[in-house]
């Protein structure tokens, strides 16, 4: 068992683990638990390469870091997960700065928004938090299999417990759109996706985890309106909700990447701080069964290779 819980931050995950040596990309780094997720691993040693899609965002983030961290090794590359052709792109700007990745954190996301298109026609949740992360673990494969063993962490949420994953229709084309229902469908694919990378690497020492950070006050709120929150809160006073600082709710996504706990294992779905249980019933923790089924999964899998136009890394 964990020895953390739901109020362990990242510095308390990370104490005694020296990452000297080791090559960490994050997405979503311009900001919020992306920030801290870097200033945490950067300051156990690591490089950290902060990924971003506002260039002058993530130059403010990187000052701030090397500020916070000094002596720390920090690259930036500039990438929408919204734009396959940015990632592929920003992957490509990555690979010129580093040969082998460690820590791969797929910490960028966007909740509950209007019903968007990304450059490529794939409804906007869906497309970036999952899809655009897919290719992007894709054309970093050679760098995380030369890293072996490594980490891919994507972040999830317990709003995948809001819908499985329609397989039929994940773009939202011949449906009704419903911004949280799509929200909780592209949480679901990033656990399946963690699952079934799990299945076809682990093997080969490249491991996969999934993360519920918990509710944190960040950017990613920024479509939320009152009536929102009161959805979330159900029977309980939106005032009430049990959010976490952001140090706590990046604990787990650290956790993910440097535990000596979790080494050689993966296709699993963390919640403060701990290895997740099935969910119980309309309990508000753990995992829904359908979110870590094989068969689920590989059709996920074959369904991205098929959105994004290109096989998965294979070599």
């Amino acid at each position: 068992m964990s020895q953390f819980n739901n109020t362990s931050t990242t510095d308390d995950v990370i104490a005694g683990i020296d990452l000297s040596g080791k090559r960490a990309v994050i997405t979503g780094a311009s900001s919020g638990l992306g920030v801290e997720t870097a200033r945490t691993l950067a300051n156990a040693g690591a490089a950290v390469t902060l990924v971003a899609r506002d260039e002058s965002k993530l130059a403010t983030a990187l000052a701030g870091l090397q500020e916070a961290v000094p002596g720390a090794s920090f690259d930036m590359a500039v990438l929408d997960l919204a734009d396959l052709d940015s990632v592929r792109r920003g992957a490509a700007t990555i690979l010129a700065q580093t040969g082998s990745i460690d820590m791969l954190v797929n910490n960028a996301g966007v909740m509950a928004c209007p019903l968007l298109r990304t450059a490529q026609g794939f409804e906007m949740q869906f497309g970036t938090n999952h899809l655009g992360h897919f290719l992007l673990t894709s054309l970093l494969m050679p760098a995380l299999l030369a890293g072996a063993p490594s980490r891919v962490v994507n972040l999830s949420s317990a709003a995948h417990k809001f819908a499985p994953l329609n397989l039929d229709d994940p773009n939202y084309l011949e449906r009704d759109y419903h911004k949280w229902q799509s929200y909780g469908e592209s949480k679901t694919a990033n656990v399946l996706f963690s699952v079934e990378l799990e299945q076809r690497f682990g093997t080969r020492g490249v491991h996969s985890l999934a993360v519920h950070p918990g509710m944190i006050a960040t950017e990613l709120g920024r479509h939320m309106e009152p009536a929102d929150f009161e959805l979330i809160a159900g029977d309980t006073d939106p005032a009430d909700l049990p959010y976490k600082t952001v140090p706590a709710g990046a604990a787990t996504s650290v956790w993910a990447a440097t535990s000596p706990h979790l080494e050689g294992t993966g296709g699993l779905y963390l919640e403060d701080c701990h290895i997740a249980e099935a969910a119980a019933g309309n309990s508000t923790g753990g995992i829904e069964s359908y979110a870590l089924d094989r068969q689920y999964a590989e059709q996920l899998w074959l369904l991205s290779e098929e959105l994004i136009g290109e096989p998965f890394y294979s070599h």
